[in-house]
């Protein structure tokens, strides 16, 4: 995978995915200086840059040069086939990464406010008070360490939470985090051990698939289980042993292993868990046009967008 060159990317056509709306082609238009196209049954006959959600097969050409994915996740593209050779894959982030936080915080205050007993007592007419718990002083552990994950702990940090982080490879703490533990290592499980609630905003890998499963949830010891990550890291049966025993005591599962989940999905019948249907960092189209931007920027200049994925790596 390379950067295109400044005379094939100079003639390449611009294609767009009929899943992008109007507003955000008439700013793709704006960026590249040319027409978009919708993509046809076959590939161009000269050089093309493609951005859309999935990437067709007519398209996986050796004349793309560019994927421009509107998605963060790009674990569903990469094991569509094999990415063509040379071809730059990119995608977008945006403001993924507040919008996840955030949706983690509330679901955490939600919890420790104990909105959704509120919400039942108000149903039955019942007046109980209730207690809260303050979120100061408690520890999250949040694995994954990149853009998101430093997202969520430093939000969680401002409202006083102690935030570790779990990574794959030694690295400097990155901003948010209090602290970062190896995946796997002693540090890991004595971080789950004083964990009042585990957070994953890990990608799927090769790495990743069902990496929550027995060993780490039973060492959560009662803690809280956020997942915005994806569905296929966690093993569900493993989830739910760890709901029924206690390790875990609650869960909100933005993601599952096989989505849309349908209404026989065992996952509807989980205890104390609430399902979200993939909604937490839902991107918006000004985050598509703005990462599509910067992306274009660093290749006119001849350099690697900051939001390249490695291919090898899946992210």
């Amino acid at each position: 995978m390379r950067v295109p060159a400044p005379g094939p990317l100079s003639r390449a056509r611009l294609l767009t995915s009929p899943s992008l709306g109007p507003s955000v082609v008439r700013e793709l238009e704006r960026i590249t200086g040319r027409p978009a196209g919708a993509a046809d049954a076959v590939a161009p006959d000269g050089p093309f840059v493609y951005v859309g959600d999935v990437l067709p097969e007519a398209l996986r050409s050796p004349r793309l040069l560019w994927f421009h994915s509107v998605n963060a996740g790009t674990d569903a593209l990469l094991a569509a086939g094999p990415w063509p050779e040379h071809a730059l894959l990119t995608r977008t982030v945006g403001r993924m990464g507040e919008r996840i936080a955030q949706y983690t915080l509330g679901w955490i205050l939600a919890e420790c406010q104990s909105v959704a007993e509120h919400v039942g007592q108000h149903a039955r007419a019942r007046w109980q008070r209730l207690p809260s718990e303050l979120v100061a002083g408690r520890t999250a552990v949040v694995h994954g360490t990149g853009h998101i994950g430093s997202a969520v702990a430093g939000l969680l940090g401002a409202c006083g939470l102690r935030t570790v982080g779990v990574g794959r490879t030694p690295r400097a703490v990155p901003a948010g985090f209090d602290r970062v533990v190896l995946a796997g290592s002693d540090e890991e499980a004595a971080a789950l051990a004083d964990a009042r609630w585990v957070v994953s905003t890990l990608p799927l890998t090769g790495a990743t698939e069902r990496f929550f499963g027995a060993e780490r949830f039973t060492a959560m010891r009662g803690a809280g289980f956020v997942n915005v990550g994806r569905g296929a890291t966690v093993d569900m049966a493993a989830l739910e042993d760890a709901l029924r025993s206690g390790a875990v005591s609650r869960a909100v599962l933005d993601v599952l292993p096989d989505e849309p989940a349908g209404p026989g999905d065992p996952a509807w019948r989980l205890p104390r868990t609430v399902i979200t249907s993939h909604s937490s960092g839902i991107t918006a189209d000004e985050d598509v046009a703005t990462d599509f931007a910067a992306c274009w920027e660093a290749v006119a200049d001849g350099r690697a967008p900051a939001l390249t994925v490695d291919i090898r790596r899946g992210y």
